[in-house]
């Protein structure tokens, strides 16, 4: 899956820096449902074609084949001396603050010579707003002063990344002009999707429209379409999947961690 390389040409705007030796390690959920995979490659397949330089690597934390682990290893295996590793991951929760934590420390002890850099988590990120507007104007639902609006995310049993979705909430609402947006979890957490499309449509709204804030098709997403539906939705869209938005943010993340990189070894 990797695409070898030692540099990426110069000019663009999705030129990163000179030196791109350092491989980028993408760690996703993963879902037994192969659409979700199908998308998470693709996104990578555009990550790669903005930057052909790059060393780009994905892996998954369950389900799905490489595992984090396994891929760490191979990349200690075959020489690399250091690596990106990029949660691809809406928010940070228990899987960037334990899971691959834990993950990375095994790495290191099995290969202390192997220096990881671990990126941010793709959100929040202005581009993802981008994204959401895009899969909404894509499923034919644009803001109005009749319009209300949902972001609909996985739901975490951290309020931390709750708390994150509900400030993305906040964002896309002033960017509207929407009559009025919230925040809702397809598990963990309230409102559920179809609860919060309820809410808005006893409150006056005459239309209400719910962004799939999800990486990827799959369980979530298919529930999120459901119960919005079954609630009287006007519109859901699409999981993010491969929009040109998330692959900048990839990439924008990978930079800034090289970036942190250079200057500590210069501080």
């Amino acid at each position: 899956m990797a695409a070898n390389g030692t540099g990426a040409p110069s000019g663009g705007p999705t030129d990163g820096p000179a030196e791109e030796s350092v491989p980028l390690l993408a760690v996703a959920h993963g879902s037994a449902d192969p659409r979700s995979a199908a998308a998470v490659s693709a996104v990578f397949e555009r990550v790669r074609s903005l930057r052909p330089g790059l060393d780009v690597r994905v892996s998954y934390l369950d389900h799905v084949a490489p595992g984090a682990e396994e891929a760490l290893d191979e990349l200690a295996a075959r020489g690399a001396g250091e690596a990106v590793v990029l949660p691809m991951l809406l928010t940070a929760a228990y899987h960037s603050k334990v899971d691959l934590p834990r993950v990375l420390a095994g790495a290191r002890e099995r290969s202390p010579w192997l220096r990881v850099h671990y990126a941010r988590t793709l959100g929040p990120h202005p581009l993802l707003l981008d994204a959401v507007e895009r899969r909404l104007a894509e499923a034919g639902a644009r803001p109005g002063p009749d319009t209300a609006l949902v972001l609909a995310s996985a739901g975490s049993s951290d309020p931390e990344a709750n708390a994150t979705v509900a400030a993305t909430a906040a964002e896309l609402a002033e960017r509207g002009p929407w009559r009025e947006v919230v925040a809702a979890y397809a598990s963990a957490a309230e409102p559920r999707p179809g609860e919060a499309v309820a809410a808005l449509r006893g409150r006056g709204a005459s239309r209400v429209a719910v962004a799939t804030y999800l990486l990827a098709p799959g369980f979530f997403a298919d529930r999120v379409r459901t119960r919005s539906l079954e609630a009287g939705a006007w519109a859901v869209s699409e999981a993010l999947g491969d929009v040109p938005e998330l692959a900048r943010v990839v990439l924008d993340r990978y930079d800034a961690a090289v970036a942190a990189r250079r200057a500590a070894r210069t501080g």
